[in-house]
């Protein structure tokens, strides 16, 4: 048996034989696969035969605009992950380390497609055009989400561990059939219908789960226009990777018959480069593909976590030193693309972002947790009304205890 890297050159999958960068990796192979990076932790490009194309393709602004919109995902971050400490939101989701992995795939997509994301990937709905305030009405508590997914082809959150992953396959599915009833009921009607995608989000933490694994078998079957697009941040909140792989996640595409690429999650140009490829191929008929973008989770799960409990300060900064904020900051100085003016006018433009985030949550309602319990069928249900009455008892428990320390105070 050959090695990884051979493996993933020779595999011909529906008549394809990708490059050496876009392989399929043979399911039985166990080692580490190729890794796709343009980039480097230094701020040094390098050339790829099958990517550079496309980062060669854009202007400078937007190769700029990665940068900001990176910079202002992380500013949104701390300023969500504040007012959460301040008792305005009921939990957070932090993405401090994955900024590069998600505006990467999202500045990849086209309007006319559609993604289906986690419960993290606020980079992702930046990229998809959301107003960052809005996420926030799901973690207050208000809102079952938030936003209409049909304004910019970006669904809800999903809660539900890999539950979007299904969701995401039926929808690809539901393209295919609306291109070929186009073409049946008239020739001339399938040019008015835009060729699209579908991005399926989930983590090294829902690999495991068995939707994911029945979503790829579903979606080979179908030749769904699809792409799984799995950021390996290293940790299922407190386990990591390697106790749930032996292998590369990539690895697995083979198994479903799909070309698996294994990017360098923290170089934003790489990940643009390999999800516009993945896109292409999935809009071109040629069914779906798995990306692996390896990145790392710097901050906690979320701030119900403390990632001190079960992982190395010293692997934290490993990874530090491989920000993705700072290698395109190197960059765009090196390659004299942005200068100092342009840094502080990300600053500023974060800032103010910041504010109006805040400014919208303080304005919103507070949570009425009887509504939730409310609306948890379409009508009554007794163990909704039993699951109510102990509730309200264990909230009068509190005023109970305050009530007699004022009056032990008075006396």
């Amino acid at each position: 048996m050959g090695t990884a890297q051979e493996s993933a050159t020779n595999i011909d999958i529906n008549g394809q034989k990708p490059g050496a960068s876009v392989g399929v990796l043979h399911p039985h192979v166990v080692g580490q696969a190729e890794m796709v990076q343009l980039l480097d932790v230094e701020g040094v490009r390098h050339a790829d035969a099958t990517f550079t194309p496309y980062i060669d393709a854009l202007t400078a602004e937007t190769v700029r605009g990665f940068y900001r919109d990176m910079a202002i995902v992380r500013r949104f971050d701390a300023e969500a992950t504040a007012l959460q400490r301040q008792g305005e939101l009921a939990l957070w989701v932090p993405v401090i380390g994955q900024e590069a992995a998600q505006i990467g795939s999202g500045r990849a997509m086209q309007p006319a497609d559609y993604a289906f994301p986690t419960y993290r990937e606020h980079g992702v709905a930046l990229a998809r055009g959301l107003d960052l305030a809005d996420l926030l009405k799901l973690f207050r508590g208000i809102s079952n989400g938030g936003w209409d997914p049909k304004e910019n082809n970006f669904h809800l959150y999903t809660l539900v561990l890999a539950a979007q992953t299904l969701h995401a396959v039926g929808y690809a599915m539901g393209i295919n059939r609306d291109l070929a009833a186009a073409e049946l009921a008239d020739s001339g009607a399938a040019e008015v219908i835009d060729p699209a995608a579908v991005v399926a989000y989930f983590g090294d933490g829902s690999s495991s789960e068995g939707d994911v694994h029945e979503s790829m078998v579903f979606a080979t079957s179908f030749n769904a226009p699809l792409v799984f697009f799995c950021q390996n941040n290293n940790w299922a909140i407190s386990v990591p990777f390697e106790v749930q792989s032996k292998i590369p996640l990539v690895n697995r595409a083979g198994g479903y018959g799909m070309p698996g690429i294994r990017v360098d999650g923290n170089d934003v140009l790489a990940v643009y480069a390999v999800t516009q490829w993945a896109l292409e191929h999935a809009r071109s008929g040629k069914g779906p593909v798995l990306i692996e973008a390896s990145t790392y989770r710097i901050g906690a799960h979320t701030t119900a976590d403390d990632p001190t409990k079960y992982r190395m300060l010293a692997e934290e900064e490993a990874w530090k030193a491989k920000d993705p904020l700072i290698r395109m900051e190197r960059y765009l100085r090196a390659e004299g693309l942005a200068d100092d003016e342009f840094f502080e006018q990300v600053k500023h433009d974060g800032d103010e972002m910041a504010a109006h985030v805040r400014k919208a949550t303080l304005a919103l309602d507070s949570a009425d947790i009887r509504q939730k319990f409310a609306t948890v069928y379409a009508e009554a249900h007794p163990l909704v009304a039993e699951e109510l009455a102990w509730f309200d008892q264990y909230e009068a428990s509190f005023a109970d205890a305050a009530a007699q320390i004022s009056q032990g105070g008075a006396a």
